[in-house]
């Protein structure tokens, strides 16, 4: 059997290899190798290579990360004595050591204001495109499950259903009907100064109507909803996913659009129009009571001018646009809630998210709407 392969420093400045350096032969030698500390009080250290009895590819790779690393420290370290043929092979590894060693990179500057802000502008940008089009395909997916209960009436929920209409209608009639009172109030009292400069006190009728019933109504009884009930469909989902609840009802063949966000969905664009109407009538009785006071209309003129001014198309315009309204943040809500991973901190940041874009969307398909309805001069 041949000897395995070993070194040893017969004295600081020599240091003698011996053995087959092959596969077979190293063993341990290169962790040897790489604990041993090669040091001498001056000059180089000698390599004597002639005890050396085989050297293979694994050999000469080892002996030459010796060298390398020699060379590295400073040191002079010549290898003597070691036959030709092993000579030529250890240069091959060496040469090809050369080529697949990685080159140093300069260390760059660091990136000055204006590339930070664009590389977090690409990124952010990167971001809300992915997550578009993610919300693209849950919307989707929620109307292939739609369509499926339409098929199947005994595949929806029903009492879920119910439940949701009564939490995000019924529930939010106070808050809503206050908001449109106090904003009826605030709308009227704003142009009072300005309609009385003219004597044109009557006219506050058609203010507050149009702007109440085509606008201010559904818009703020959709952001009241996304602040109360959107935020609640996230935070629900979210705890269910972090707790690991849907995956359990997957588990079960329960799917969780049809169990989760379809009875909210059908609740909502039921419960908002109805809560825009109510917004509407509590709206006018704020303008009305403002009108009396402050610009000496009395309810009588007021409802005799609001039927002249306000037309049936204005206060289909504003109920028209309430079920879109729903459909926008129920989606986002569900799907923030969804996207929810970790802890409690994820739940707490979709929830937020889930907020502020279901306003935002809100807010935006209210502009469409308003120029699709100029477009079309109603």
């Amino acid at each position: 059997m041949d000897a395995a392969a070993s070194f040893s420093q017969a004295t600081p400045q020599r240091l003698v290899l011996a053995g087959c350096w092959t596969t077979l032969g190293l063993g341990d030698l290169p962790a040897r190798l790489a604990a041993a500390a090669f040091t001498q009080p001056g000059g180089g250290l000698e390599i004597e290579a002639a005890g050396v009895k085989a050297l293979d590819s694994a050999g000469a790779y080892v002996l030459q990360k010796l060298l390398l690393r020699l060379g590295t420290a400073g040191q002079q370290a010549p290898l003597v004595d070691l036959p030709a043929p092993m000579t030529a092979l250890l240069r091959v590894v060496g040469e090809q050591l050369a080529k697949t060693a990685p080159v140093a990179e300069s260390p760059r500057a660091r990136p000055g204001v204006l590339e930070r802000l664009g590389r977090s502008s690409v990124a952010s940008g990167s971001s809300a495109g992915a997550e578009l089009l993610a919300l693209l395909s849950f919307v989707g997916e929620n109307a292939l499950a739609l369509g499926r209960c339409f098929a199947k009436p005994a595949r929806f929920r029903w009492r879920p259903m119910l439940f949701n209409l009564r939490l995000a209608g019924l529930d939010a009639l106070a808050i809503v009907g206050l908001m449109s009172f106090l904003l009826g109030v605030v709308l009227a009292y704003q142009g009072a100064g300005q309609l009385r400069q003219y004597g044109a006190n009557i006219f506050v009728a058609d203010l507050v109507g149009l702007a109440m019933l085509r606008e201010f109504a559904p818009l703020i009884t959709a952001i009241i909803i996304a602040g109360r009930s959107g935020s609640a469909y996230a935070a629900q989902i979210g705890s269910m996913v972090v707790s690991e609840e849907i995956d359990a009802m997957r588990t079960l063949g329960l799917l969780p659009l049809e169990l989760l966000v379809l009875p909210k969905l059908v609740a909502l664009v039921i419960a908002l129009p109805l809560l825009t109407l109510f917004a509407d009538v509590l709206g006018v009785l704020g303008g009305m009571l403002m009108a009396s006071v402050k610009l000496d209309v009395t309810p009588t003129e007021f409802i005799e001018r609001f039927h002249k001014a306000v037309s049936v198309t204005s206060y289909l315009i504003g109920i028209g646009k309430a079920p879109v309204f729903a459909a926008i943040i129920v989606l986002v809500g569900c799907f923030q809630g969804f996207r929810a991973k970790g802890g409690a901190d994820s739940v707490g940041r979709q929830t937020t998210r889930s907020v502020v874009q279901s306003i935002f969307l809100v807010i935006s398909a209210d502009a469409l709407f308003s120029v699709a309805f100029s477009a079309l001069d109603l």
